[in-house]
Formats: C-alpha cells, structure tokens, sequence
C-alpha cells in the first residue's frame, strides 16, 4: 500500500517508518524541516516538507503522494511532562494539529482517494476518575477535564470523532499511553528530572499510569495501517500500575536514588491542580481490545522489565 505519514520525524514515526518499508508499503513522510528529508530517505522513505496547519501545504502534498492510507502523527510536543499547571497553554499547537490539522488531513485524503485513516490519540489523564482503576474504550472521558486541560480534552475528543466519524473512510484513532524509550519523555526528560531528585512522588503517587514502548507503539500503529475495524483502540502495555511504582523503578533503573515524597497540600502551588491529579486520581487503561481486534501485543509486555532494556 501507499502510506502518507504525516509527523515522519517524531519519536514514533522514526519507529514507524523502517516498520512500513521493511512491511512492502510505499513510504512518503512528511517532516516541517527541509534538513529532515535526507533522514526520511536514508530509512526509504519518500520525504515531503508539509505545514500540517497550512490546508493548501497538505492537499499539496497528499495529492502528490496518492496514499491508501494517510496517518496522522503530528504533535508539537517536546520530551517531559511539560508545565503541569498550565496544560493547554503547552499544549495550544497540538491543539491547533489535533483540529485543524486533522480536518485538512481528512479533507487531503478523501480528496486523493485514501480510504483509511489512523490517527495518534492519548489515552491517560483523559480517562474519568472514577470507578475501577483500569478502563476500556467503552467507558467515558473525564467530565470535567482536569483544571487546566479543557481545551487538550476537546482536541483529543475532536481527532477521535472526527477520524472515526468522517463518511468514506475508515478511521482508527489510537489512544498511546505515555511513551518511554528513544526519544520519548519517560526516558528522557523525567529520567534527568529523576537523577536531580527534583520530580518527587506527590500524595502517595497513587494514580494508575498506562505507558508503553515506542516500539510497540509503532508495531501497534502498522496493525492499524494494515487491518482492524474502524474505531478507538487503547494502545498501552499490559501493565497499569501507580506512578508510585513506576517512578521508583525507572529511577533504579536509571542509577538514580530513590524519588523523594511530597504531601499534595505542599506540592498543589508548584506543579498545580493538574499536576496533583496526574499524581494522584488517574486512572490506566486496557489493552484488551487492540490485541483481540488487531492482533497486536507489546513485545515488552511491562515497564518493570522495559526500563531496564530500553
């Protein structure tokens, strides 16, 4: 098949794309740095610079690539966690790619007569806080959205139902839990954060994190691209467990000591209302679905073995 990524550059579609080359599929990725195509290339790759906000830029290149199949991986998100107390300001161009941006890719592809349409969603803190600690895609979003993550909720809310929703296409909308591995925030800026003993375990550390490879992540979005029914998947590992748990093992894993503990009432000024809910009130998510309905599992099957090998 023809494959049209949009987002080839980031931490998933440098996993994604040699997955898709070495799977038979035609490859054009798109990068927003003109000094990104030689990389595209290099993993046999067509490359394309595209402004995923510009709908003539995407039509353009869309039209050029004639997919099968168009993806849509684009965020404008950094490795870390980001400012917790100010969630949608740090997430405004996201935001912005996560509507706009996905309603030109919709538009592109049904134009170039792509038929299949898998989208990058988020799966997390966007959960309901109530109820058992593990959820399905059946069970709804938080309601409200946690302080501060009103306008992050609405953009994941709108690229699921826009990707699953669109008539003449096939829409998937994968919701990733948090990455961790090359290039990714858990390994990345929350390990160094951890070695400066300065992102300690707020209010017991008790909400249940969902988090995967970026491997698997990338092996999860293939079996998308190549079967499975329209809809929205959890793509995680088969491990939720509280952040407690899971800081504490990335820090051994790290060489770093232990994180330090703070009472929420202390940390809510610093990191915020948000902050302490991602801490404290979150729930995890199953994975039950994308194995039964895509035929997909995590190689590496928890992070308590995963931190140690990535």
């Amino acid at each position: 098949m023809r494959v049209f990524l949009a987002g080839a550059t980031g931490a998933l579609g440098r996993s994604l794309v040699p997955l898709l080359v070495q799977a038979g599929h035609e490859v054009t990725g798109t990068t927003r740095s003109e000094s990104k195509i030689a990389e595209l290339r290099a993993a046999g790759a067509e490359g394309a610079v595209m402004d995923g906000l510009d709908a003539a830029s995407v039509q353009a290149a869309v039209r050029a690539a004639r997919p099968d199949v168009v993806v849509h991986q684009q965020t404008a998100l950094g490795d870390g966690m980001g400012d917790l107390k100010r969630i949608d300001k740090g997430f405004h161009a996201t935001n912005l790619l996560r509507t706009e941006g996905t309603d030109h890719l919709l538009a592109a592809a049904l134009e170039a007569g792509a038929t299949r349409f898998v989208a990058q969603s988020y799966t997390g803190w966007p959960n309901a806080r109530i109820g058992g600690p593990v959820k399905t895609e059946d069970e709804p979003l938080a309601s409200p959205p946690p302080t501060g993550a009103v306008e992050a909720l609405r953009a994941i809310q709108y690229v699921e139902q826009a990707t699953t929703g669109t008539s003449g296409i096939d829409g998937l909308a994968l919701r990733y839990g948090s990455f961790y591995g090359h290039g990714t925030g858990l390994t990345g800026d929350v390990a160094d954060l951890l070695r400066k003993r300065r992102l300690p375990i707020v209010g017991g550390g008790t909400a249940v994190w969902s988090i995967l490879h970026i491997d698997d992540a990338a092996r999860a979005t293939l079996a998308a691209i190549e079967g499975g029914a329209p809809g929205v998947y959890n793509i995680v590992d088969d491990d939720p467990a509280p952040a407690a748990d899971v800081l504490t093992t990335l820090a051994a894993a790290i060489g770093a000591k232990k994180p330090l503990r703070l009472p929420a009432r202390l940390a809510r000024p610093l990191i915020g209302e948000f902050g302490v809910t991602f801490m404290t009130a979150l729930r995890g998510s199953s994975n039950a679905k994308a194995r039964r309905e895509l035929g997909w599992k995590p190689e590496h099957a928890s992070w308590r073995q995963g931190f140690y090998e990535r």
